[in-house]
């Protein structure tokens, strides 16, 4: 009847019931018996179990005197710890709080001191939800988002077992906090305040010297460019322009300066310098002729005698560029070349008369063209070199950069810069296409530009469109799919990849939902490839200029670009001689095409198709032998490999790597190598020279900034790969991983060319 594990007082309780209820037993069977015996009995009967309970209740009483004892230990104890853990909250260096059943309990001063106007708030009693609500609200807390204050803290309320994301709370001070919540086993919540003002302001600074350093880096290719450049806002003032611009028109210093108005400068332009027609006077009748044309280019002449090439195109968001050229020799060779044909022709229209007298004249007059057309020929193998020179070094440091910027995206997750430096990554490589947009520009427009036009597969092509395009379409939550198809046909497989490529990336720039699909059609000997999307569509008026440089779609104004990747395509492709079409319709997507002769299949020629399998999740245990004389690329590609595990001897030459190797005895893993060295040397050299002293055929990667036409011929000679720079790290690792994979013969035998 009384269950030992009850508590004393209960247990008393129960035993004083059952002695009352025996009392009352023992009274009334006094009252209905009425024989002297039976109450004689009851008395006995009743004494014995009184005093049986008697004994019990003096055991009880002793065992809760006991109990009394151990229980004014416990408060003591529970006292002394107590003490104990408010001296240890008060030492944190961060603020602690913890909410039993929602209200606070626990709790040091530094979580009560944190914001001002929150301190008098901070009591025992204080519910979760009314601290999330006085943070949120205080005017010491700044600005964020209205989503951000709502759901601040909303999943800590919520009966989630799940860790909850900390949360950045920036004071008005300059100061930074990360609050964090946890869940205990007893379904409390524990509130922990960790100051990153230190971490924060650190990494303030690493930005701003990054931005600074690229900024360096573009300004000083602004300034090299070989023409002037210009650009004026919308309201007709100088926003920037290089020094070659002030150069070439003579400008003096107080017409440089950014806020210039254009009728300043073309009024001493006309007065002072110019000596051709150029109309518009007025910066509006400019914009009016930009807007309805589309470009405006003179060639006049200068009072020093040189000739100018002014170009004018008009910007997306209002405005317009201006560029200067120097075309002095190219005329003056033109205007030499004319005086030279006139005259000839005069010699040649007498020499019909006496053809057989004047034979020795004549063969003087055309061994003079062809030198004159020997000497143009120079002039633009010249110029072509130029480019290649400058796509090497305008290439290089941008490279390092994206190196950089690749490891400080990984090496910044789950800080309060991630997000900043995601955005400058994605800033950086909108000005890297960019750039390869205004050197394919450049190339092409050259008069001696050669095209490598051959045999091939459009399996691999196809297959490189959708591994470096995929990504970018994924990222919006676009569906992409890329048709196989085994045709081959005949091309440049540079220009046409090049093609595709920014018509695939136009049409991911347009689409905001739904699908990109590339894939090709045959039709009477000839293959159409296509790119469909479900994007905003083409206005058939649009449709005839979008083709032209700087050109954008009416609808198109808030999107990124510059209106180059188009132009790109129809310069390429008028070369190659391969017709493109566009099908649009205003909301409903549009189809772009470009078709190209079949080509018979030659199996001899087909380069095996390289597996190269995914990254894999270990480390990278591997010697790498990276040689490289740019000190920025070498220092970033150095970063990158060791943050995937590997052990990178750095060398800047072909010496430099040869002493590496013989102080550690052994050979390399695998070589990376840029082809373009310093003082004559190259990375070919490099390579051989490695294997020749490891006596091993060592893997290579040959990672360069050169469109030498014969690199891939030395690539099959020398049995190395090739990836262009500004290399892509995610086709490098798994190509590493390949190449390290691979058997000895394999590696002899294949090269890797399916990398542009």
């Amino acid at each position: 009847m009384i269950d030992p594990s009850d508590d004393l007082s209960v247990q008393v309780k129960k035993q004083a019931k059952i002695i009352k209820a025996l009392v009352d037993r023992a009274n009334h069977q006094h009252e209905l018996g009425g024989s002297a015996y039976s109450l004689f009995q009851s008395a006995i009967g009743l004494q014995n179990a009184v005093s049986e309970k008697s004994r019990d209740l003096e055991k009880a009483l002793t065992t809760l005197g006991r109990a009394s004892n151990k229980l004014e230990s416990s408060e003591e104890a529970r006292a002394k710890t107590q003490r104990t853990l408010a001296d240890a909250l008060e030492s944190m260096e961060g603020g602690f709080a913890h909410f039993a059943e929602g209200r606070l309990q626990v709790f040091n001063d530094f979580f009560k001191r944190l914001i001002p106007d929150v301190t008098n708030l901070i009591e025992p009693g204080l519910t979760l939800s009314d601290y999330f609500d006085a943070v949120a609200n205080s005017p010491h807390v700044r600005e964020r988002e209205p989503i951000e204050r709502m759901n601040l803290g909303r999943s800590v309320l919520g009966d989630v077992r799940d860790p909850v994301a900390p949360t950045i709370i920036s004071l008005r001070d300059d100061r930074w906090f990360v609050i964090s919540y946890r869940r205990t086993r007893s379904n409390n919540t524990v509130v922990l305040q960790t100051e990153i003002t230190a971490i924060v302001r650190s990494n303030r600074l690493e930005k701003n010297r990054l931005i600074d350093a690229q900024e360096n880096f573009l300004q000083a290719a602004f300034d090299n460019m070989p023409q002037g450049v210009c650009t004026f806002s919308a309201e007709g003032t100088m926003l920037m322009n290089n020094t070659r611009f002030g150069d070439l028109l003579t400008l003096p210093i107080r017409l440089t300066p950014v806020g210039t108005a254009f009728a300043q400068v073309m009024e001493y332009l006309r007065a002072e310098v110019l000596t051709g027609d150029f109309p518009h006077d007025s910066f509006d009748g400019l914009m009016r002729h930009l807007r309805s044309v589309g470009n405006l280019k003179r060639r006049v002449g200068h009072v020093n005698g040189k000739v100018l090439d002014i170009d004018i195109h008009p910007l997306p968001m209002g405005g317009c560029i201006v560029n200067v050229l120097d075309v002095t020799a190219e005329s003056q060779t033109t205007e030499m070349l004319e005086k030279r044909v006139q005259a000839r022709t005069a010699e040649l229209v007498e020499a019909n008369q006496r053809l057989r007298r004047q034979h020795e004249e004549q063969a003087r007059t055309e061994e003079d063209l062809r030198v004159a057309k020997a000497e143009v020929e120079a002039a633009m193998t010249s110029k072509t070199r130029f480019f290649a020179a400058a796509s090497h070094d305008l290439l290089q440091p941008i490279n390092a950069a994206k190196l950089l910027i690749s490891n400080l995206v990984d090496e910044s997750v789950e800080t309060a810069m991630h997000e900043n430096i995601k955005r400058l990554d994605g800033s950086f490589r909108s000005m890297e296409a960019l750039l390869r947009a205004l050197l394919d520009i450049s190339r092409l427009e050259a008069t001696g530009t050669r095209l490598d036009v051959s045999s091939f597969s459009l399996d691999g092509l196809l297959q490189n469109i959708r591994d470096d395009m995929g990504h970018l379409a994924a990222d919006k939550g676009l569906r992409f799919d890329v048709v196989p198809s085994g045709l081959w046909v005949k091309s440049d497989p540079r220009y046409l990849l090049r093609s595709i490529q920014n018509l695939v990336d136009n049409a991911i720039h347009y689409t905001d939902k739904g699908r990109i699909l590339v894939g090709c059609r045959r039709r009477s000997g000839k293959v159409t490839i296509e790119v469909w999307d479900t994007g905003i569509g083409i206005s058939r008026k649009d449709q005839e200029r979008i083709f032209t440089e700087f050109a954008r779609v009416d609808n198109s104004a808030a999107r990124p670009g510059m209106g180059l990747g188009l132009s790109i395509v129809d310069r390429a492709c008028r070369h190659l001689g391969h017709r493109v079409q566009v099908r649009s319709k205003p909301g409903a997507g549009s189809v772009f095409s470009i078709e190209l002769p079949i080509a018979c299949a030659d199996r001899s020629a087909e380069v095996s198709k390289t597996e190269i399998v995914d990254v894999p999740a270990e480390e990278m245990d591997l010697i790498v032998l990276l040689v490289e004389n740019d000190p920025e690329v070498l220092f970033a590609m150095t970063q990158t490999l060791e943050r995937w595990g590997a052990s990178v001897l750095a060398a800047k030459s072909t010496r430099e790597a040869l002493s590496l190797i013989r102080d550690i005895g052994i050979p390399p893993d695998i070589i990376l190598a840029d082809y373009q060295l310093d003082n004559d040397d190259n990375g070919i050299r490099a390579i051989d020279a490695v294997r020749k002293h490891c006596r091993h055929q060592v893997p290579a990667i040959m990672i360069t900034a050169s469109r030498r036409e014969d690199l891939m011929e030395h690539a099959m000679r020398h049995q190395f790969s090739v990836m262009t720079k500004p290399v892509q790290l995610s086709r490098l690792r798994p190509l590493i991983d390949w190449k390290t994979r691979s058997s000895p013969a394999t590696d002899e035998t294949k090269t890797d060319q399916s990398l542009p």
